[in-house]
């Protein structure tokens, strides 16, 4: 089973972040998920990687041309999957995903959040969404969508697509409980 991990490539956030998605990636490992993200060789995306690799599970890393270019690309994944641009790489992590986690990031997160809601709205992604929310992080984004849903630009029906957790192992229990017979 595969996980999809968004979230922060920024080097420079608190410390409390990089634990979480360090935690989060030890525990995809010891529960036999294999992580997938963006191939980032800083931030969150980073650390939920060395977290994963350093409990002896795999991470494929999907990332475009470009930024292996760049030397931006995490050298130590147990695979990369190179795409032309920045939509292949989502959809193809969507693609191969069983489910998605949503970690603190910043609008490249905040745009694949997005991406993944309207898709499960749409009907054209059926796998669980799962935003970790350490510290309060997303309140802004999640008031966001209730206000959203309030005025109607959400359907009700349509607000129920995602489940927000304070903790790496609440994730966890969902994705268990989502993908786990």
């Amino acid at each position: 089973m595969n996980v999809a991990f968004y979230c922060a490539s920024s080097a420079t956030i608190a410390p409390k972040y990089y634990d979480a998605a360090r935690l989060m990636g030890r525990l995809m490992a010891q529960n036999g998920y294999t992580v997938i993200n963006g191939a980032g060789s800083m931030g969150l995306m980073a650390a939920v990687s060395d977290g994963c690799l350093e409990a002896g599970g795999e991470v494929i890393g999907i990332i475009p041309t470009f930024m292996i270019e760049n030397d931006w690309h995490h050298k130590g994944l147990t695979r990369i999957i190179e795409t032309e641009d920045m939509h292949q790489r989502q959809r193809k992590m969507a693609e191969m995903a069983d489910a998605a986690v949503v970690m603190a990031g910043g609008t490249g997160t905040l745009a694949e959040l997005s991406e993944v809601i309207c898709w499960k709205q749409l009907g054209i992604y059926s796998m669980p969404i799962i935003i970790v929310n350490t510290d309060g992080y997303w309140d802004d984004v999640l008031n966001f969508l209730s206000r959203a849903k309030r005025e109607n630009f959400m359907r009700d029906e349509k607000c129920i697509v995602w489940k927000v957790v304070a903790t790496p192992e609440e994730a966890l229990r969902i994705i268990n409980s989502e993908l786990k017979p």
